[in-house]
């Protein structure tokens, strides 16, 4: 998946359409079984922003609810949104077990339901990054958020793991002409030319530690349920759906650290805390 947009005029892309694709690929599989994985994220970003128990807090495109999660054990008032129902259900689940009081409320990232300045936090991990139109998107998570008040993302980086894991996929099934790459969340300047003169921006590189039995592991829960490669293997033919599997063999080769047969890789992203200005 090139990071660079492609040239098509804005005004020939079907977004809407681009969207319904996006949420049939998220629906596919079970994201809930990898997205658990990511917990730590979630709660390391509710540090970044230094979240407190008297804030109000939004989590844009939650998934399965890491950073809801995390937000809702800190004793804050969280709102748990997303445009795939039967994620958001994944996370009412986890709440309910912990007893964890959070509202759930299906809302695309594009056209949030809630009034101007009604959030003291809004956080989205791995989440709002993949809005077809990333313009749209800061304008509402920003409206949202009250001034002075602070947006934390956690957003994969386009030369980390899952940055080339994406370009190895777009090779086989490319992305939609004209659409941005959502890895550009994950540089810097470009969130710094998103967000403009109404925030101000600050980054760190992290890196979630993807930990398997082995590659074959992997390989096999990913595509089993992480919606985009599922996809991607039922859109193509055997043959080429066998040359994907090999390259996505040797990216976890490539980046694969453990040396006893297990599978252990440092994915990068950038945690990101954006302070909107007052």
């Amino acid at each position: 998946m090139n990071i660079q947009a492609a040239a098509t005029p804005a005004a020939t892309i079907d977004l809407v359409a681009i969207k319904s694709r996006q949420q049939a690929a998220w629906r596919s599989g079970d994201y809930a079984m990898i997205g658990a994985t990511l917990q730590i994220v979630g709660e390391t970003l509710c540090e970044a922003v230094d979240l407190r128990s008297n804030h109000r807090v939004l989590d844009v495109a939650a998934g399965n609810g890491n950073a809801t999660l995390a937000a809702a054990r800190r004793f804050a008032d969280v709102v748990s949104t997303d445009y795939v129902g039967a994620l958001l259900e994944r996370g009412r689940e986890r709440a309910e077990a912990e007893h964890l009081p959070v509202t759930f409320q299906e809302a695309d990232a594009e056209a949030l339901p809630f009034a101007d300045a009604s959030f003291d936090v809004v956080l989205s991990t791995f989440g709002v990054m993949f809005t077809p139109n990333q313009e749209q998107a800061v304008s509402e998570i920003v409206r949202v958020c009250r001034p002075g008040g602070k947006i934390g993302m956690a957003n994969w980086t386009p030369q980390g793991f899952v940055g080339q894991m994406f370009k190895t996929i777009g090779k086989y099934v490319p992305p939609a002409p004209g659409t941005k790459s959502p890895m550009l969340w994950g540089d810097r300047t470009h969130l710094e030319e998103l967000f403009g003169s109404k925030a101000t921006v600050a980054a760190e590189s992290r890196n979630f530690i993807f930990r398997y039995k082995s590659p074959e592991h992997w390989v096999e829960i990913f595509s089993s349920y992480y919606g985009p490669i599922v996809k991607a293997f039922a859109a193509l033919e055997p043959e080429a759906r066998e040359a994907l599997r090999a390259d996505l063999y040797a990216l976890l080769d490539k980046y694969n650290v453990a040396e006893d047969g297990t599978l252990v890789i440092p994915g990068e992203y950038l945690e990101v805390v954006v302070t909107k200005r007052d």
